[in-house]
Protein backbone atom coordinates (compact mmCIF):
# COMPACT_ATOMS: atom_id res chain seq x y z
CA UNK A 1 0.00 0.00 0.00
CA UNK A 2 2.92 2.45 0.88
CA UNK A 3 4.53 1.40 -2.44
CA UNK A 4 1.38 2.08 -4.11
CA UNK A 5 0.83 5.83 -2.61
CA UNK A 6 4.46 6.77 -3.38
CA UNK A 7 4.15 5.51 -7.22
CA UNK A 8 0.55 8.00 -6.79
CA UNK A 9 2.65 10.80 -5.77
CA UNK A 10 5.14 10.10 -8.71
CA UNK A 11 2.55 9.95 -11.54
CA UNK A 12 0.63 13.30 -10.01
CA UNK A 13 3.79 14.79 -9.72
CA UNK A 14 5.04 14.15 -13.33
CA UNK A 15 1.49 14.48 -14.45
CA UNK A 16 1.36 18.40 -12.67
CA UNK A 17 4.88 18.87 -14.54
CA UNK A 18 4.05 18.14 -17.67
CA UNK A 19 0.44 19.96 -17.79
CA UNK A 20 2.67 22.69 -16.58
CA UNK A 21 4.81 22.75 -19.28
CA UNK A 22 2.31 23.17 -22.09
CA UNK A 23 -0.36 24.81 -20.23
CA UNK A 24 0.71 28.64 -22.40
CA UNK A 25 0.03 26.49 -25.12
CA UNK A 26 -3.23 24.51 -24.23
CA UNK A 27 -4.72 28.30 -22.72
CA UNK A 28 -5.19 28.91 -26.90
CA UNK A 29 -7.43 25.95 -27.31
CA UNK A 30 -10.77 24.58 -25.98
CA UNK A 31 -8.60 21.98 -23.48
CA UNK A 32 -9.07 23.50 -20.13
CA UNK A 33 -7.71 22.46 -16.70
CA UNK A 34 -10.11 21.25 -14.75
CA UNK A 35 -11.24 18.74 -17.80
CA UNK A 36 -7.42 17.89 -18.31
CA UNK A 37 -7.76 16.81 -14.15
CA UNK A 38 -10.61 15.30 -14.07
CA UNK A 39 -9.75 13.08 -17.64
CA UNK A 40 -6.48 12.15 -15.42
CA UNK A 41 -8.22 11.27 -12.16
CA UNK A 42 -10.53 8.60 -13.95
CA UNK A 43 -7.91 6.96 -15.33
CA UNK A 44 -6.22 6.63 -12.12
CA UNK A 45 -9.36 5.60 -10.31
CA UNK A 46 -9.55 2.08 -9.09
CA UNK A 47 -12.01 1.48 -12.14
CA UNK A 48 -8.82 2.12 -14.96
CA UNK A 49 -5.42 2.32 -13.32
CA UNK A 50 -5.97 1.86 -9.76
CA UNK A 51 -3.33 4.15 -8.54
CA UNK A 52 -5.69 6.13 -6.55
CA UNK A 53 -7.97 3.79 -4.23
CA UNK A 54 -9.42 6.52 -1.99
CA UNK A 55 -13.14 6.00 -0.41
CA UNK A 56 -15.60 9.51 -0.72
CA UNK A 57 -15.62 9.67 2.72
CA UNK A 58 -11.85 9.44 3.24
CA UNK A 59 -10.07 12.06 5.82
CA UNK A 60 -7.64 12.85 3.24
CA UNK A 61 -10.14 13.73 0.15
CA UNK A 62 -12.09 15.73 3.59
CA UNK A 63 -9.17 17.90 4.60
CA UNK A 64 -8.27 18.81 0.88
CA UNK A 65 -11.65 19.71 0.61
CA UNK A 66 -12.01 22.08 3.53
CA UNK A 67 -8.68 23.44 2.74
CA UNK A 68 -9.47 24.07 -0.63
CA UNK A 69 -12.63 25.74 0.26
CA UNK A 70 -11.38 28.43 3.03
CA UNK A 71 -8.82 29.22 0.20
CA UNK A 72 -11.29 29.54 -2.69
CA UNK A 73 -13.62 31.38 -0.32
CA UNK A 74 -10.21 33.78 0.50
CA UNK A 75 -9.39 34.86 -2.61
CA UNK A 76 -12.67 35.08 -3.95
CA UNK A 77 -13.44 37.17 -1.95
CA UNK A 78 -10.46 39.52 -1.69
CA UNK A 79 -10.49 40.41 -5.13
CA UNK A 80 -14.14 41.94 -4.52
CA UNK A 81 -14.24 45.52 -4.33
CA UNK A 82 -17.33 46.82 -3.14
CA UNK A 83 -17.31 50.51 -4.02
CA UNK A 84 -16.33 49.58 -7.59
CA UNK A 85 -19.12 47.76 -7.28
CA UNK A 86 -21.74 49.55 -6.18
CA UNK A 87 -20.57 51.83 -8.75
CA UNK A 88 -20.34 50.15 -11.79
CA UNK A 89 -21.33 46.56 -11.54
CA UNK A 90 -24.85 46.55 -11.91
CA UNK A 91 -25.32 43.53 -13.73
CA UNK A 92 -23.41 41.66 -11.17
CA UNK A 93 -25.34 42.57 -8.41
CA UNK A 94 -28.61 42.18 -10.38
CA UNK A 95 -27.34 38.20 -11.27
CA UNK A 96 -26.73 37.93 -7.59
CA UNK A 97 -29.40 39.71 -5.40
CA UNK A 98 -32.29 38.62 -7.92
CA UNK A 99 -30.99 35.78 -10.44
CA UNK A 100 -29.33 33.40 -7.59
CA UNK A 101 -32.20 33.43 -5.55
CA UNK A 102 -33.95 32.57 -7.79
CA UNK A 103 -31.95 29.83 -8.79
CA UNK A 104 -32.12 28.17 -6.01
CA UNK A 105 -36.44 28.74 -5.75
CA UNK A 106 -36.63 27.72 -9.21
CA UNK A 107 -34.45 24.41 -9.21
CA UNK A 108 -35.97 23.36 -5.87
CA UNK A 109 -39.28 23.66 -7.39
CA UNK A 110 -37.68 21.40 -10.43
CA UNK A 111 -35.97 18.95 -8.22
CA UNK A 112 -38.86 18.77 -5.79
CA UNK A 113 -41.04 17.89 -8.69
CA UNK A 114 -38.20 15.16 -10.26
CA UNK A 115 -37.05 13.49 -7.87
CA UNK A 116 -39.55 11.66 -6.01
CA UNK A 117 -37.68 9.86 -2.83
CA UNK A 118 -36.54 13.48 -2.23
CA UNK A 119 -38.18 15.58 0.60
CA UNK A 120 -38.95 19.55 -0.43
CA UNK A 121 -35.97 20.90 1.85
CA UNK A 122 -33.03 18.31 0.19
CA UNK A 123 -34.82 19.23 -3.22
CA UNK A 124 -33.91 22.99 -2.29
CA UNK A 125 -30.54 21.81 -0.47
CA UNK A 126 -29.58 20.46 -4.17
CA UNK A 127 -30.71 23.87 -5.76
CA UNK A 128 -28.30 25.24 -3.01
CA UNK A 129 -25.29 23.56 -3.87
CA UNK A 130 -25.61 23.67 -7.76
CA UNK A 131 -26.33 27.43 -7.47
CA UNK A 132 -22.66 28.87 -7.19
CA UNK A 133 -20.91 29.15 -10.35
CA UNK A 134 -17.55 28.77 -10.97
CA UNK A 135 -15.96 31.09 -14.16
CA UNK A 136 -12.31 29.18 -14.09
CA UNK A 137 -14.43 26.28 -15.81
CA UNK A 138 -14.98 28.55 -18.87
CA UNK A 139 -11.59 30.59 -18.45
CA UNK A 140 -11.83 31.99 -22.06
CA UNK A 141 -14.60 33.61 -21.49
CA UNK A 142 -13.83 35.98 -18.49
CA UNK A 143 -9.84 36.25 -19.98
CA UNK A 144 -10.61 36.74 -23.50
CA UNK A 145 -9.73 40.65 -24.05
CA UNK A 146 -12.12 41.13 -27.00
CA UNK A 147 -14.96 39.96 -25.23
CA UNK A 148 -16.70 43.51 -23.99
CA UNK A 149 -15.23 43.90 -20.28
CA UNK A 150 -18.36 44.44 -18.71
CA UNK A 151 -19.47 41.13 -19.95
CA UNK A 152 -16.64 38.86 -19.04
CA UNK A 153 -16.06 40.81 -15.53
CA UNK A 154 -20.01 40.45 -15.15
CA UNK A 155 -19.39 36.50 -15.07
CA UNK A 156 -16.30 36.92 -13.06
CA UNK A 157 -17.66 39.14 -10.03
CA UNK A 158 -20.65 36.76 -10.07
CA UNK A 159 -18.55 33.95 -9.96
CA UNK A 160 -15.93 35.71 -6.99
CA UNK A 161 -18.94 36.00 -4.90
CA UNK A 162 -21.76 33.84 -5.71
CA UNK A 163 -20.37 31.02 -3.52
CA UNK A 164 -19.76 32.67 -0.27
CA UNK A 165 -23.34 33.90 -0.91
CA UNK A 166 -25.14 30.68 -1.29
CA UNK A 167 -22.92 28.70 2.04
CA UNK A 168 -25.27 30.47 4.48
CA UNK A 169 -28.30 28.98 2.62
CA UNK A 170 -26.95 25.44 2.03
CA UNK A 171 -26.34 25.16 5.75
CA UNK A 172 -29.80 26.51 6.27
CA UNK A 173 -31.04 24.03 4.03
CA UNK A 174 -29.02 21.36 5.49
CA UNK A 175 -30.45 22.14 9.23
CA UNK A 176 -34.06 22.39 7.66
CA UNK A 177 -33.72 19.27 5.27
CA UNK A 178 -31.95 17.18 8.42
CA UNK A 179 -34.26 14.37 10.25
CA UNK A 180 -32.41 15.51 13.43
CA UNK A 181 -35.70 15.83 16.25
CA UNK A 182 -34.43 18.99 17.75
CA UNK A 183 -34.47 20.76 14.08
CA UNK A 184 -38.66 21.74 15.11
CA UNK A 185 -37.47 23.58 18.53
CA UNK A 186 -37.06 27.52 18.89
CA UNK A 187 -33.86 27.11 20.41
CA UNK A 188 -31.99 25.25 18.19
CA UNK A 189 -32.67 27.96 15.71
CA UNK A 190 -31.56 30.56 17.71
CA UNK A 191 -28.27 28.46 18.66
CA UNK A 192 -28.23 27.81 14.84
CA UNK A 193 -28.10 31.36 13.59
CA UNK A 194 -25.92 32.43 16.35
CA UNK A 195 -23.31 30.37 15.55
CA UNK A 196 -23.43 30.04 11.80
CA UNK A 197 -24.61 33.30 11.03
CA UNK A 198 -23.22 35.72 13.08
CA UNK A 199 -20.17 33.89 15.04
CA UNK A 200 -18.15 33.53 11.28
CA UNK A 201 -18.78 36.96 10.34
CA UNK A 202 -17.84 38.41 13.43
CA UNK A 203 -14.64 36.76 13.45
CA UNK A 204 -14.07 37.02 9.87
CA UNK A 205 -14.34 41.04 9.95
CA UNK A 206 -12.35 41.10 13.21
CA UNK A 207 -9.20 38.97 11.79
CA UNK A 208 -9.80 41.11 8.16
CA UNK A 209 -9.96 44.57 9.42
CA UNK A 210 -6.81 43.86 12.41
CA UNK A 211 -4.99 41.27 10.10
CA UNK A 212 -5.01 43.35 7.19
CA UNK A 213 -3.96 46.63 9.22
CA UNK A 214 -1.13 44.53 11.07
CA UNK A 215 0.29 43.50 7.29
CA UNK A 216 -0.06 47.02 6.02
CA UNK A 217 1.41 48.29 8.73
CA UNK A 218 4.78 45.50 8.73
CA UNK A 219 4.82 46.56 4.74
CA UNK A 220 5.29 49.96 5.24
CA UNK A 221 7.39 50.10 7.91
CA UNK A 222 9.39 46.98 6.21
CA UNK A 223 9.48 45.11 8.99
CA UNK A 224 7.77 42.48 6.91
CA UNK A 225 9.01 41.36 3.96
CA UNK A 226 7.28 40.59 0.64
CA UNK A 227 7.28 36.98 0.51
CA UNK A 228 6.31 36.81 4.49
CA UNK A 229 3.50 39.55 3.38
CA UNK A 230 1.82 36.94 0.74
CA UNK A 231 2.11 34.36 3.22
CA UNK A 232 0.42 35.70 5.77
CA UNK A 233 -2.75 35.04 3.46
CA UNK A 234 -2.65 31.60 4.06
CA UNK A 235 -2.52 32.65 7.68
CA UNK A 236 -5.19 34.86 7.72
CA UNK A 237 -7.48 32.47 5.75
CA UNK A 238 -6.64 29.87 7.96
CA UNK A 239 -6.53 31.84 11.02
CA UNK A 240 -10.35 33.41 10.31
CA UNK A 241 -11.42 29.49 9.79
CA UNK A 242 -10.21 27.97 12.95
CA UNK A 243 -10.85 30.94 15.03
CA UNK A 244 -14.85 30.68 13.94
CA UNK A 245 -14.51 26.69 14.53
CA UNK A 246 -13.36 27.43 18.28
CA UNK A 247 -15.78 29.51 19.44
CA UNK A 248 -18.35 27.74 17.47
CA UNK A 249 -19.02 29.44 14.09
CA UNK A 250 -18.48 28.68 11.18
CA UNK A 251 -14.66 28.80 9.60
CA UNK A 252 -16.23 28.70 5.98
CA UNK A 253 -18.08 32.20 6.28
CA UNK A 254 -15.65 33.58 8.53
CA UNK A 255 -12.88 33.00 5.58
CA UNK A 256 -15.13 34.69 2.97
CA UNK A 257 -15.91 37.49 5.31
CA UNK A 258 -12.26 37.90 6.46
CA UNK A 259 -11.31 38.11 2.62
CA UNK A 260 -14.30 40.20 1.62
CA UNK A 261 -12.65 42.69 4.67
CA UNK A 262 -9.40 43.25 3.73
CA UNK A 263 -9.98 43.63 -0.16
CA UNK A 264 -12.34 46.33 1.02
CA UNK A 265 -10.16 47.94 4.57
CA UNK A 266 -6.57 47.31 3.29
CA UNK A 267 -6.48 47.20 -0.42
CA UNK A 268 -3.08 48.36 -0.67
CA UNK A 269 -2.00 44.33 0.14
CA UNK A 270 -5.29 42.99 -1.41
CA UNK A 271 -3.21 42.64 -4.85
CA UNK A 272 0.06 40.41 -3.07
CA UNK A 273 -2.29 38.53 -0.51
CA UNK A 274 -4.53 37.71 -3.76
CA UNK A 275 -1.36 36.56 -6.31
CA UNK A 276 -0.24 34.57 -3.67
CA UNK A 277 -2.93 32.58 -2.46
CA UNK A 278 -4.84 32.58 -5.89
CA UNK A 279 -1.34 30.41 -7.53
CA UNK A 280 -1.90 27.71 -4.14
CA UNK A 281 -5.86 28.08 -4.72
CA UNK A 282 -5.59 27.15 -7.84
CA UNK A 283 -3.23 24.10 -7.02
CA UNK A 284 -5.62 22.51 -4.59
CA UNK A 285 -8.49 23.13 -6.94
CA UNK A 286 -6.81 21.43 -9.77
CA UNK A 287 -5.63 18.88 -6.90
CA UNK A 288 -9.72 18.50 -6.25
CA UNK A 289 -10.37 18.60 -9.89
CA UNK A 290 -8.38 14.79 -9.92
CA UNK A 291 -9.78 13.18 -7.08
CA UNK A 292 -12.91 14.26 -8.35
CA UNK A 293 -12.18 12.39 -11.11
CA UNK A 294 -10.44 9.99 -9.43
CA UNK A 295 -13.02 8.92 -6.37
CA UNK A 296 -16.38 10.61 -7.01
CA UNK A 297 -17.29 10.42 -11.23
CA UNK A 298 -17.31 6.58 -11.37
CA UNK A 299 -19.58 5.62 -8.15
CA UNK A 300 -22.03 8.59 -9.37
CA UNK A 301 -22.09 7.79 -13.17
CA UNK A 302 -22.81 4.23 -12.24
CA UNK A 303 -25.95 4.85 -9.87
CA UNK A 304 -27.02 7.79 -12.70
CA UNK A 305 -30.25 7.21 -14.01
CA UNK A 306 -32.60 9.32 -16.42
CA UNK A 307 -33.90 11.50 -13.82
CA UNK A 308 -30.35 12.79 -12.64
CA UNK A 309 -29.58 13.32 -16.48
CA UNK A 310 -32.15 15.34 -17.23
CA UNK A 311 -32.25 17.14 -14.15
CA UNK A 312 -28.65 18.17 -15.04
CA UNK A 313 -29.46 19.50 -18.22
CA UNK A 314 -32.15 21.53 -16.83
CA UNK A 315 -29.83 22.54 -14.18
CA UNK A 316 -27.64 24.24 -16.73
CA UNK A 317 -29.96 25.86 -19.15
CA UNK A 318 -33.01 27.01 -18.08
CA UNK A 319 -32.92 27.00 -14.04
CA UNK A 320 -29.97 29.36 -14.77
CA UNK A 321 -31.05 31.01 -18.22
CA UNK A 322 -34.65 31.99 -17.27
CA UNK A 323 -32.96 33.81 -13.45
CA UNK A 324 -30.60 35.71 -15.37
CA UNK A 325 -33.36 36.78 -17.92
CA UNK A 326 -35.41 37.81 -15.57
CA UNK A 327 -32.93 39.56 -13.32
CA UNK A 328 -31.70 41.10 -16.25
CA UNK A 329 -34.82 42.90 -17.35
CA UNK A 330 -34.81 46.50 -18.07
CA UNK A 331 -30.67 46.55 -18.77
CA UNK A 332 -31.25 46.67 -22.27
CA UNK A 333 -29.23 43.98 -23.47
CA UNK A 334 -29.30 42.01 -26.57
CA UNK A 335 -30.59 38.57 -26.69
CA UNK A 336 -27.83 37.07 -27.66
CA UNK A 337 -25.71 38.62 -24.42
CA UNK A 338 -28.40 37.64 -21.69
CA UNK A 339 -27.76 33.76 -23.47
CA UNK A 340 -24.37 34.51 -23.22
CA UNK A 341 -24.73 35.57 -19.56
CA UNK A 342 -27.04 32.35 -19.03
CA UNK A 343 -25.46 29.86 -20.79
CA UNK A 344 -21.81 30.43 -18.30
CA UNK A 345 -22.94 30.11 -15.12
CA UNK A 346 -20.72 26.73 -14.78
CA UNK A 347 -20.56 24.44 -11.62
CA UNK A 348 -17.14 23.47 -10.41
CA UNK A 349 -15.33 23.30 -7.91
CA UNK A 350 -17.65 25.16 -5.29
CA UNK A 351 -20.24 22.59 -5.19
CA UNK A 352 -18.06 19.76 -5.61
CA UNK A 353 -17.14 21.15 -2.12
CA UNK A 354 -20.25 21.92 -0.55
CA UNK A 355 -21.70 18.84 -1.76
CA UNK A 356 -18.95 16.99 0.21
CA UNK A 357 -20.46 18.58 3.05
CA UNK A 358 -23.69 17.71 2.80
CA UNK A 359 -22.16 13.86 2.27
CA UNK A 360 -20.87 14.16 5.53
CA UNK A 361 -24.26 15.09 6.98
CA UNK A 362 -25.97 11.44 7.86
CA UNK A 363 -28.66 12.85 9.60
CA UNK A 364 -30.12 13.92 6.22
CA UNK A 365 -32.23 10.88 4.43
CA UNK A 366 -31.40 11.47 0.70
CA UNK A 367 -27.72 13.01 1.49
CA UNK A 368 -26.13 10.53 -1.16
CA UNK A 369 -28.41 10.76 -3.96
CA UNK A 370 -28.02 14.89 -3.78
CA UNK A 371 -24.06 14.38 -3.64
CA UNK A 372 -24.51 11.94 -6.75
CA UNK A 373 -26.78 14.25 -8.71
CA UNK A 374 -23.96 17.61 -7.93
CA UNK A 375 -21.42 14.89 -9.29
CA UNK A 376 -22.93 14.57 -12.13
CA UNK A 377 -24.15 18.05 -12.69
CA UNK A 378 -20.41 19.10 -12.66
CA UNK A 379 -18.78 16.64 -14.84
CA UNK A 380 -21.40 17.70 -17.51
CA UNK A 381 -20.50 21.21 -16.73
CA UNK A 382 -16.53 20.39 -17.01
CA UNK A 383 -17.13 19.43 -20.59
CA UNK A 384 -19.87 20.80 -21.83
CA UNK A 385 -19.02 24.62 -20.41
CA UNK A 386 -14.91 23.98 -20.90
CA UNK A 387 -15.32 22.97 -24.73
CA UNK A 388 -17.96 25.84 -25.80
CA UNK A 389 -15.92 28.50 -23.63
CA UNK A 390 -13.61 29.48 -26.44
CA UNK A 391 -15.32 29.22 -29.57
CA UNK A 392 -18.53 30.73 -27.94
CA UNK A 393 -16.33 33.52 -26.66
CA UNK A 394 -14.88 34.52 -30.01
CA UNK A 395 -18.33 34.20 -31.62
CA UNK A 396 -19.60 36.51 -28.99
CA UNK A 397 -17.03 38.71 -29.60
CA UNK A 398 -17.12 38.84 -33.20
CA UNK A 399 -20.82 40.39 -32.56
CA UNK A 400 -19.90 42.33 -29.80
CA UNK A 401 -17.88 44.01 -32.52
CA UNK A 402 -20.48 44.82 -35.39
CA UNK A 403 -22.82 46.39 -32.86
CA UNK A 404 -22.94 50.38 -33.25
CA UNK A 405 -20.98 52.05 -30.81
CA UNK A 406 -23.43 54.49 -29.63
CA UNK A 407 -24.07 54.27 -25.91
CA UNK A 408 -24.82 49.82 -26.43
CA UNK A 409 -25.01 48.89 -22.55
CA UNK A 410 -22.58 45.84 -23.13
CA UNK A 411 -19.92 48.32 -24.33
CA UNK A 412 -19.94 50.63 -21.40
CA UNK A 413 -16.40 51.00 -19.80
CA UNK A 414 -15.40 49.35 -16.57
CA UNK A 415 -12.74 49.36 -14.07
CA UNK A 416 -11.88 45.83 -13.65
CA UNK A 417 -11.30 43.50 -11.32
CA UNK A 418 -8.27 40.44 -10.88
CA UNK A 419 -9.55 37.27 -12.82
CA UNK A 420 -9.10 34.49 -10.83
CA UNK A 421 -6.62 31.58 -11.91
CA UNK A 422 -5.21 33.87 -14.41
CA UNK A 423 -1.52 35.23 -14.93
CA UNK A 424 -0.31 37.54 -12.53
CA UNK A 425 1.36 39.91 -15.27
CA UNK A 426 -1.71 40.02 -17.23
CA UNK A 427 -3.95 40.51 -14.66
CA UNK A 428 -2.17 43.42 -13.69
CA UNK A 429 -2.22 44.85 -17.17
CA UNK A 430 -6.25 44.60 -16.96
CA UNK A 431 -6.19 46.40 -13.98
CA UNK A 432 -4.06 48.83 -15.21
CA UNK A 433 -6.72 48.90 -18.88
CA UNK A 434 -9.79 50.18 -19.04
CA UNK A 435 -11.61 49.26 -22.20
Amino acid sequence: MQLMETQAFVIIALFVLSFGLISGRLQRTIITPPMTFVVFGLLLSARFLGIIELEIEDEAIRTLAELTLVLVLFTDALRIDLKLMRREYQLSLRLLGIGLPLTIVFGAIVAATMFKSLSFWEAALLAAVLAPTDAALGQAVISLPRVPVRIRQTLNVESGLNDGIALPVVLLLAALASSASAVGEPGYWITFVASQLIFGPLIGIAVGFFGGKLVEKGTHTRWMNHTFEQISSLALALLAFALAEVVGGNGFIAAFVAGLTIGNTTRSIAGPLHEFAEAEGQLLTLFTFLLYGAVMVVPALERINSTIIVYSILSLTVIRMLPVAFSLIGMKLRPLTILFLGWFGPRGVASILFGLLVLERHDIVGHEEIFMAVVVVVFVSVFAHGLSALPAANYYADHAKSLPNQNIPELHPITEMPIRYHHHHHNHKLREKRQ
